[in-house]
């Protein structure tokens, strides 16, 4: 046995380096830009060059501590039009125009250097003072500058250079940024008639080595070993442990680390999942053996009938009229709405556990009252595989109690469908219900897990989703256990002959 289950560990690895990829594409690949998302950063092209300078360097501050202005992976492989360093550009929307400009023309030199001098220009008429008279033209001309940062056509390029022609020509103020105009408008020029569309056939690959984003995200940046030379050294700022060290980000809503964030939400889904779980299976497998032991009976048919009617109801229906009903709605008011009280964390304990009980009522109903049929179902179909064997015959035959030979004979036998079951416990302990928890304002996982979706909180999400995937590996290593636990002749191992 634990020679397998080393084995399945061992088999675990590769398994989480693939789920791990796939997250990683997945949150690289995910809309929305992280940074100004954090920054609450408005679009804006009419501040002044110190305000600029300053907004830049705050983006590009939070972005170094996000580790965003690393390579994406330890290699790409692409053509020969995009360069080693796209990923040094800080904002995403002027990276994919540019490397579009390249990959239509060629030659990624010339593309840098008309990016370089896109941005001096930019700067350039921020440096101009507005007054009455030029105004207008300068908000046009700034508009016309922030629209090459995200146009990689020919033609739409081309007018906009006409666009600030006009412009300059018709106002003599603007002669302070004459100069970074005709440079920008020459580094165009060059580079459609430096262009080289065979650069695209040729592959390239590019090695980045491990100061990348996602190894970074899985080791962090900082040393495992305290031993080493740089691992104290002041001047250095780490700003990572990485996934496997319990530091899964920054929440991108309030800034709190994730961990702590998904801490507090799992606490209060476990609880009420584990509690769920339990009445699930304290009422749904004595349910399914009495189904099997009285197959065909009336009392059979009205547990399926019961069972089967409870399965049909949805849950946020239930917890509605549950909320009508019994909780201050139109009729009775037994039980709190929403919430889980309002006693502080320094009440004492045994008066926040009754508190906490009583606004669990609800949410629990809603959440277990459905498990019953599938459960019942479950146990009922292996206890009468079960009960159809030979040996358990031969125990009646033997003129054992029937109780003696239903619980101590039959039941441990017809546990392999309930333990089947029991794996999917794992991942929905703490990725919750979004539905009960939402309806109930339970701040467990499902809730905090459906408002970092609707917020793009990425880093909320996908670690939510990475551990979802471990635990429903580690539940399937438990059943399988389990499996050889119920029943021995169940082996993992090669018998000799």
């Amino acid at each position: 046995m634990l020679k397998y289950i080393l084995k399945r560990v061992f088999i675990f690895i590769p398994t989480l380096i693939i789920i791990s990829l796939l997250t990683f594409v997945i949150s690289t690949n995910a809309p929305g830009d992280p940074v100004d998302t954090m920054l609450n950063k408005s679009a804006g092209g009419d501040g002044q060059a110190a305000e600029k300078m300053s907004t830049e360097k705050a983006y590009n501050d939070l972005r170094h501590q996000l580790g965003l202005d690393l390579p994406v992976f330890y290699f790409s492989v692409t053509n020969s039009t995009r360069t080693d360093t796209l990923y040094r550009l800080s904002n995403s929307l002027h990276q994919e125009t540019m490397e579009r400009i390249s990959f239509n023309f060629g030659v990624w030199k010339h593309v840098g250097d008309y990016y370089n001098n896109i941005k001096k220009f930019e700067y350039a008429l921020l440096a101009i003072d507005k007054d009455n008279e030029n105004s207008a033209d300068l908000r046009k001309a700034k508009d016309y500058v922030n629209s090459l940062y995200s146009i990689f056509d020919e033609t739409k390029i081309k007018n906009v250079f006409s666009g600030l022609a006009f412009l300059f020509e018709s106002n003599h103020s603007f002669a302070k940024a004459k100069a970074n105009f005709n440079a920008t408008e020459n580094a165009w020029h060059n580079v459609i008639h430096n262009q080289s569309k065979m650069n695209k056939y040729i592959p390239a690959i590019h090695w980045y080595g491990f100061n990348n984003q996602y190894h970074r995200w899985i080791f962090g940046d900082k040393p495992w070993l305290s031993s080493l030379p740089w691992a104290n050294d002041r001047d250095i700022q780490f700003n990572s442990k990485g996934f496997l060290r319990g530091d899964f980000g920054i929440s991108y809503q309030d800034k709190r680390p994730v961990s702590s964030v998904l801490w507090d939400a799992m606490q209060w889904t476990f609880m009420l999942s584990m509690l769920s779980v339990f009445i699930a299976y304290l009422v749904a497998i004595p349910l399914g053996v009495k189904s099997a032991v009285s197959k065909g009976s009336k009392t059979e048919k009205s547990i399926t009938t019961v069972l089967f009617v409870l399965y049909s109801l949805p849950n946020f229906w239930i917890a509605t009229m549950l909320i009508i009903f019994f909780a201050g709605g139109d009729y009775f008011d037994w039980f709190p709405a929403f919430g889980l009280g309002s006693l502080p964390s320094s009440a004492p304990f045994m008066d926040r556990f009754f508190e906490t009980a009583y606004h669990f009522i609800l949410p629990l109903i809603c959440l277990t009252y459905a498990s019953f049929a599938f459960i019942s179902r479950q146990m009922r179909g292996g206890m009468l595989n079960v009960l159809g064997q030979d040996y358990i015959r031969t125990a009646r035959a033997k003129g054992l109690n029937e109780n003696t030979v239903i619980w101590k004979h039959a039941f441990r036998n017809s546990l392999i469908p309930i333990i089947t079951l029991f794996a999917s416990i794992f991942p929905a302990a703490i990725s919750g219900s979004f539905v009960i928890e939402y309806i109930f304002s339970i701040p467990g996982m499902g809730k905090i897990s459906l408002d970092a979706l609707i917020a793009r909180n990425y880093p909320i999400v996908f670690t939510v989703m990475l551990f979802t995937a471990i635990l429903t590996l580690v539940g399937n290593l438990v059943a399988d256990i389990l499996y050889a636990v119920v029943d021995p002749r169940i082996s993992f191992t090669k018998k000799a002959n």
